[in-house]
């Protein structure tokens, strides 16, 4: 590529980067944004009156510990994930 090809999309790669970063200053999730999908479904379910039938067994007792599980349940998937595209990769290599 040339040179002023690759400077124009980087340019355009910090433009997108920034702008939402630009245009959201100082706003946070109490003003309405960022709020995710979650917190909108949760919302529109409490809305229908609903009242669910299940509770959790065991609730974690902080956030930490919820967001500690989360991201060890996360790191096992990528082994285990990583580990059969490594073996993949390590069949078809030894076929050649």
């Amino acid at each position: 590529m040339e040179k002023t090809t690759l400077i124009i999309l980087a340019v355009i790669c910090i433009v997108i980067f920034l702008a939402p970063l630009i245009m959201y200053n100082g706003h946070g999730e109490d003003d309405g944004y960022f709020g995710g999908a979650d917190d909108a479904a949760g919302e529109a379910v409490e809305k229908t009156g609903f009242q669910p039938w299940f509770s959790s067994i065991w609730e974690p007792p902080s956030g930490e510990i919820e967001s500690l599980i989360f991201a060890l349940q996360a790191a096992i998937g990528a082994i285990i994930i990583g580990y059969f595209f490594g073996l993949w990769r390590g069949q078809s290599k030894g076929d050649e």
